[in-house]
């Protein structure tokens, strides 16, 4: 595997609507977040990923881009935007854009010339279809966001596909100009200063060459948009002509946001030349899905979790690096899903963020990790913004799930549960704005909080802010960052453990979510010593091996350098 500039480093994602708000609107903005440089700089980030800033009518929470060229003014200037560059890179920091490309919005120019000539140049951006008299649609396919992913045309005999929300209509990647006109936004934006990507949605831009009905999956007579995606080849021809035309001659970092691919083309998406440096592993986060809706969905578990990491890294291999992640934007705070209340401590969370943080990968915390947050309890559906979640609401009460347990569904999984507020003090509105939150935060921000946390050598912060530096560090970065990642598999309950290893060094990494204390025995390997160790960190004690049998108290995490 080539080395990269990026592979040592650590990501961190901004949700800029609720990250900092420096006017009091209750709003997070732009200068919001350049007064919190600092502290991500203390942190020990280096790549910055900011969810979308681009005009957009926030349909979709800015994922409906109305011009790829302009900051939205809820959250700025492009002079902000320009000043927040500059500032980054004093600081030896990097920011990434989100690369929205699937879809555009409804109130997009394309999209309005589209409506006034759905047969000329605007139309071919978009995937258009005469209306049936019969009213039958061209494909029985389910939007992400629920119903038909056919809309029709405003002012017109047509119909609009959109796999997401209906201001979202889906843009045709089989246009040459369409393709041209993407680049050129992305060589516009890397001439700014940025760094690169994080790329939305992109294994749907790829449809299948004859648009055509599945079976039936529920009784709205709609099928899940994935056997689209299944179907569909050739993406790659789309994907390598970006990488060629855009990404390489910036030498772009870019990370996709991968669903659905096909094993065999992983070489293809993040091996060396790949189309991407590198995407997100999603294999626990997409653990238990049903199509039937979130109330259907099983939840995951430490073990469970397990096997995903381990499964996750037998596939990849030597291909590449894996973004790891255990929460973001569209997931629920990663404290609240991997945890049981019984493990939700800060020694859990610190657990947690252990095993999470050193595998084989480039880590991404999501802002508000690093202080462990949760999830908010949702006591009645009028709380709600996320439009997925309201749909997976009425998906639930449709299929004959009561209110109460439909609610406690959402307050599992709905993506807003990682789009309130960062509690940056135990101050009103957790320090956020002076004003009024767009999304009420949760009621427990006095007492997690990144002010309180900052007084405490012992707090979650403290904990990841010696995790970055632990990979970071000299001693020990060529094998947390490019080492071999051996698991261990005959783990017990609640228990994960796995070796990083080079030729000159292992290091164990393992953690014990139960709360009782627990002996786990360690594979013989005769290059390694157990007499010989070395406590790196740990949430506890330090670790006790003997005999090859390492000790562990309840919620216990320690990283170990075995001798040689």
């Amino acid at each position: 595997m080539e080395r990269k500039w990026w592979h040592d480093k650590v990501a961190y994602q901004i949700y800029p609507k609720s990250f900092m708000d420096s006017n009091g609107d209750g709003i997070g903005d732009l200068k919001g977040i350049i007064s919190k440089l600092d502290y991500l700089k203390e942190l020990g980030v280096d790549i910055v990923w900011l969810s979308p800033i681009y005009q957009s009518p926030l349909a979709d929470e800015g994922y409906d881009i109305s011009d790829y060229y302009a900051i939205d003014p809820r959250f700025g200037t492009m002079e902000d935007m320009e000043e927040l560059i500059a500032e980054a890179k004093k600081r030896d920091m990097t920011i990434l854009m989100d690369l929205v490309v699937n879809h555009c919005s409804d109130e997009h120019e394309w999209f309005r010339k589209a409506c006034e000539d759905p047969d000329g140049k605007y139309g071919g951006f978009f995937y258009l279809r005469d209306k049936d008299p019969e009213g039958k649609l061209p494909t029985n396919w389910r939007s992400y966001f629920g119903g038909p992913c056919w809309e029709e045309l405003p002012g017109t005999d047509k119909l609009y596909m959109h796999v997401f929300h209906k201001k979202q209509p889906d843009l045709n990647w089989e246009n040459p100009a369409l393709r041209e006109e993407v680049y050129k936004n992305i060589r516009w934006w890397m001439e700014k200063g940025i760094g690169g990507f994080r790329i939305d949605a992109i294994i749907n831009i790829k449809k299948p060459a004859v648009l055509h009905d599945y079976p039936a999956d529920r009784d709205d007579g709609l099928s899940s948009v994935n056997n689209m995606l299944a179907e569909a080849e050739g993406i790659g021809e789309f994907l390598g002509e970006m990488r060629d035309k855009a990404f390489a001659p910036y030498d772009a970092f870019t990370v996709g946001e991968v669903f659905n691919e096909k094993e065999e083309d992983l070489p293809l998406f993040i091996g060396d030349g790949g189309y991407f440096s590198t995407m997100f592993d999603f294999s626990s986060e997409l653990y238990g899905r049903s199509d039937k809706g979130w109330f259907d969905t099983k939840r995951i578990d430490i073990d469970a979790y397990r096997g995903c990491m381990f499964g996750a890294h037998e596939k990849i291999g030597d291909i590449g690096f894996y973004s790891t992640i255990i929460e973001n934007h569209d997931e629920p705070r990663g404290a609240s899903r991997y945890l049981t209340p019984e493990m939700r401590t800060e020694a859990g969370k610190k657990a947690l963020a252990t095993v999470y943080f050193l595998r084989r990968g480039l880590p991404f915390i999501y802002q508000g990790q690093e202080i462990g947050m949760e999830n908010k309890e949702i006591r009645t559906v009028e709380e709600l913004d996320d439009i997925s979640s309201i749909d997976a609401y009425q998906v639930a009460i449709r299929a004959g799930i009561s209110k109460e347990r439909a609610l406690e569904t959402l307050t599992f999984f709905s993506r807003d549960n990682a789009r309130t507020p960062m509690q940056w003090s135990g101050a009103e509105h957790a320090g956020f704005t002076a004003g009024d939150p767009w999304l009420l935060e949760n009621a427990n921000y006095k007492r997690i909080n990144v002010e309180e946390q900052l007084k405490r050598d012992d707090s979650v912060l403290a904990y990841y802010k010696k995790l970055i530096a632990l990979r970071k560090d000299p001693a020990y970065k060529e094998t947390l960052v490019y080492g071999d990642f051996v698991p261990v598999k005959d783990c017990a309950h609640n228990v994960i453990a796995y070796f990083r290893k080079t030729d000159e060094q292992t290091i164990l990494v393992a953690a014990n979510f139960g709360s009782d204390s627990i002996a786990i025995s360690l594979p013989a390997d005769e290059k390694i010593s157990f007499s010989e160790t070395k406590t790196l960190l740990t949430n506890g004690e330090d670790a006790r091996i003997e005999d090859g049998v390492l000790r562990l108290s309840g919620q216990q995490a320690a990283v170990v350098l075995l001798g040689r």
